[in-house]
Order: C-alpha cells, then structure tokens, then sequence
C-alpha cells in the first residue's frame, strides 16, 4: 500500500476497503470501475480478456509476464474486449510471436481498456484472498485527483451481487454456426455470454449451433427443431436470470436435452430449486482441480465465476423434474462445481469444458452431450 502524493507515477488502482496499489498507465488512459478479481492462468491473456464473463470485472493476472505473444486475430472469445480494467506487473516491451498483429498495450489503447502496471500483483493477489473481490477503480493520468475522491467513486460503483449483466453481451440477433462435415444434430445455444470456441467445438463434432438471444422464448427455441438445448458461460448474478431459469425449466418438461457450463451450470441448478451465492474470491484460471463424485476422476479445468450452487458435492435432491446429483466439486474449497439430473436428459458443469484458454480435460463433455441427444432420439 502506498500513498499517492508521495510517489510519481501517473496510475493506480482503489479497492473499496481503502487500498491504493500504485503502478504506471497501461493502455488507454482514464478511469474505469467494476469488481476486482484474480485470474491465475499463465497463459491465454487474450482470451480472458474477450470473454464476456468477465463483463464489469477488473482483472488482475496472477503471473508476472504479461504480453509476450501480442496479439493476433484468431483467438479472441467474442468481438470486443469486456474487462472493466486491467492490472498487471511485468508488461512484455516487445512481442514475440509468428501470429501476433500488434501488441497487447496497443489493442488495450484502440478498445479503450484502462490498466494499471508495475503492481505488487502478488502482495494485491494475497490481499483479495484474504478480503475476497470487492470494488474497484483503475485510475490513470497526470491529474488523477486526491484518494478520497477516487475512493468515493469506487464505493459508490454497483456490486457485483444484483447485477443483471447477461443481456448487455448476449447476442442481438440469432446467428448459426454451421457443422463441419455431415450435420448430424441441431442445438439450440441460449448465449448468456457465449465464447468462440464453443459452438466450434459443437461443430466440430457434427452438430448445427443456432445462437438465439436471451430474450428468445421456448417457442423460439422449438423453432430450430433442435436435438438438445445448451446454456452458455456469462457474466452476473444468477438470481437476477428469472427469464433464462423458467425458460430451461421449460426444456426440462419437454425432456429435451441440456447441457450447460459456468454461468448455465448456475441457471440449470435455480431451474431444479437450488439456490446460488456469492463466493468470497471466486475461482479464475486455467488450473482449477474438480472431482467428479461418481468417478473420482479430476480433472484440471478452465474456470471464471464468482457464484455458485448451494448444498454439498455428492448430495441427492429431489426436484420437480425428479433426482437430482450434485456431481462434481473443487477439492481446494468443496465448491460444488456440477449437477446433474437422474431422471430427466440434464447436466451442466461450472467450468468450461471449450478449453480457451486451458487445458483439454473436460472436452469430453461434448462428446457426452452427443451421447445424450443420441439416446434422446
């Protein structure tokens, strides 16, 4: 913690509980607010910051080398940057990669995203696990103005808890992601925030991905005459998703087939009468251990959430569409991490089986989803 008026250097970062970590601007200069989150990836700086679960969120990377690969115009998650603010320690001075474009300062500058760096990210990473996320404000400038009246900001911005922030990055129009090869199924994808990646690994196995609002109805969704229905990643509280949950609950009379990952997987868990809650810290990275109960496979997974499913991993419910499992769970804090349903075609999982950036453990979900709607038929 360092004050202000004592140290030139022209950026800084205010968390709401009176912290000031200083730093040096980093892509465009001025003032952002949202939540303060860790991310713990070493790599996939590109992706993280194009997903729209990340939405009103000021990211700080856990590792220090931040920008070595630039950027480049194949890996983004959606069409903009969503990242609220970023703040990093070590920036890289020079890119070095056979795809990069142009560097990761310079896409910050052009999309407007305000970052801070030459932070303490390790000292601020410890201070967040121990306070969890709160507001934030990334400040940068040659006027930035007293403490004070960056922190009267700061604790003015909204929380995270209440925030209904899935219809700001769903899709305005439905659009369709064609099948590679034969089509051998059609899903309807309800986007809360969906990345890239994942109707392409959809596609890559067959299946037609129409990409519908989340305003879109289940006659909407009947229309496309689809095989299985999917629930996407997005950014937000759960609790204010009453139109998303009653739609899935929906599907489920049908007995359609549903799969759901992140944010879906919270959706599908309120449709079957759990309730969600604000997690202290959150789990963000690309090495995020979960076992799943009925198995004990782990696996190692690609995580952004800051909510998550009420009850314990392992336990059986009853719903109004019969047994429900709670499946999978994260053994660094037995946050339960996947539901399943026992009596009606359903599954959803916290993290995200589409792997950008991360590891490849959990594509088999897909596969899984096929199997599904190949029974369902």
């Amino acid at each position: 913690m360092t004050d202000l008026g004592k140290i030139d250097r022209n950026a800084a970062l205010v968390l709401e509980d009176g912290r000031v970590f200083r730093g040096e601007a980093y892509g465009a200069v001025g003032a952002s607010l949202g939540e303060v989150v860790f991310s713990t990836g070493m790599t996939g700086y590109q992706e993280t910051l194009t997903d729209p679960s990340y939405h009103r969120q000021i990211v700080v990377q856990t590792a220090p080398q931040i920008g070595n690969t630039g950027w480049n115009d194949e890996d983004d998650e959606s069409g903009r940057i969503w990242v609220a603010g970023y703040v990093v320690r070590d920036p890289s001075r020079v890119p070095s990669n056979w795809r990069s474009k142009r560097g990761l300062d310079e896409e910050l500058v052009d999309q407007g995203i305000v970052g801070v760096a030459g932070v303490d990210t390790r000292m601020l990473t410890r201070h967040l696990r121990e306070q969890g996320a709160m507001r934030a404000g990334v400040f940068s400038g040659d006027d930035l103005g007293g403490v004070e009246e960056m922190l009267d900001r700061v604790r003015s911005a909204p929380t995270m808890k209440g925030a209904d922030l899935a219809g700001d990055v769903t899709t305005a129009e439905p659009y369709v992601v064609e099948a590679v090869g034969e089509r051998r199924f059609t899903v309807a994808a309800l986007d809360l925030g969906i990345k890239s990646n994942t109707p392409r690994m959809m596609a890559a196995r067959g299946i037609e991905v129409h990409v519908l609002p989340l305003t879109s109805t289940v006659d909407d969704l009947l229309a496309v005459k689809p095989d299985g229905v999917f629930l996407s990643n997005g950014p937000g509280d759960p609790a204010t998703q009453a139109h998303a949950v009653e739609l899935t609950r929906g599907v489920l009379d049908r007995r359609i087939p549903l799969f759901g990952i992140c944010f879906g997987n919270q959706i599908l868990g309120r449709a079957l009468g759990r309730d969600t809650y604000k997690m202290r810290y959150g789990h963000r990275g690309i090495n995020i251990p979960v076992i799943d109960v009925s198995t004990g496979k782990v696996a190692i997974t690609s995580q952004n959430h800051g909510f998550a499913l009420e009850g314990e991993p392992g336990e059986e419910f009853t719903s109004d569409f019969g047994r429900v499992l709670l499946s999978h769970y994260c053994p660094n804090d037995g946050t339960v991490e996947g539901v399943r349903a026992l009596e009606v075609p359903a599954f959803s999982v916290q993290y995200h089986p589409e792997a950008a950036a991360g590891p490849h453990d959990a594509a088999p979900l897909f596969d899984e989803f096929v199997t599904m709607m190949s029974e369902g038929r």
